[in-house]
């Protein structure tokens, strides 16, 4: 994932501006589809415990990060309209759709094993850039233009939140047999390729081949 043109240029600060706002725009319509399904694992976990953290994720999905999406739109002057006229991606949507399809006929160790790979994969990513990062003097103002995106999913918050989804597919796991684990570790599979795919996507601002035949 750290090899991907898209978090090459966005660790460096060299992310065009165009190639960012694309991603928060097909980012901000992926999370509405990823608090569904959290909210589906919420109603579906076995563990009450588990049933708090979904539900809690659920909402942090649609009003915590879409606010760190929302501060970029301000500070870019990305309005509505604009919005409106970025077209959801196919790998957005084929994403979405996927995990919505877990909670729709997938098992609950197939949805919560596809829905790991969003905050695994992003707390490394984002621990990765931080790590790699400068020292900045105490009281000096950090100049990276996509700093609050890194400091976010580096955060150890965020990184307790890897820990009770991967504690909660582990338990599971534990107790399934093999067949279902191999489902699970299918579902897991594939949601992380639909992360990779998503950022290779958002470099090359992804369209819909047939848009010109509608």
């Amino acid at each position: 994932m750290l090899e991907l043109p898209f978090n090459v240029e966005l660790a460096a600060g060299a992310l065009s501006r165009e190639r960012f706002q694309f991603y928060l725009a097909q980012d901000s319509r992926y999370l509405v589809g990823f608090g569904r399904a959290l909210a589906i694992a919420a109603a579906r976990a076995p563990e009450v415990d588990d049933v708090a953290f979904f539900a809690g994720a659920a909402r942090e999905a649609i009003v915590v990060e879409r606010d760190l999406h929302a501060g970029y739109f301000a500070r870019f002057g990305l309005g509505g309209d604009e919005l409106a006229a970025i077209e959801t991606s196919p790998t957005c949507l084929g994403y979405t759709s996927y995990l919505l399809a877990l909670g729709a006929v997938g098992s609950t160790g197939e949805l919560l094993a596809g829905l790991l790979p969003c905050f695994w994969v992003y707390h490394h990513v984002g621990q990765q850039i931080l790590a790699g990062q400068p020292v900045v003097a105490p009281g000096e103002p950090a100049e990276h233009p996509y700093q609050a995106w890194i400091d976010t999913y580096a955060d150890e918050s965020f990184g307790e939140a890897v820990t009770q989804c991967r504690a909660a597919v582990d338990r599971v796991a534990a107790e399934s047999g093999d067949a279902e684990r191999d489902r699970m570790f299918a579902a897991f599979t594939r949601a992380t390729e639909f992360e990779w795919l998503f950022w290779d996507s958002a470099h090359r601002m992804e369209t819909w081949p047939t848009a010109s035949l509608r």
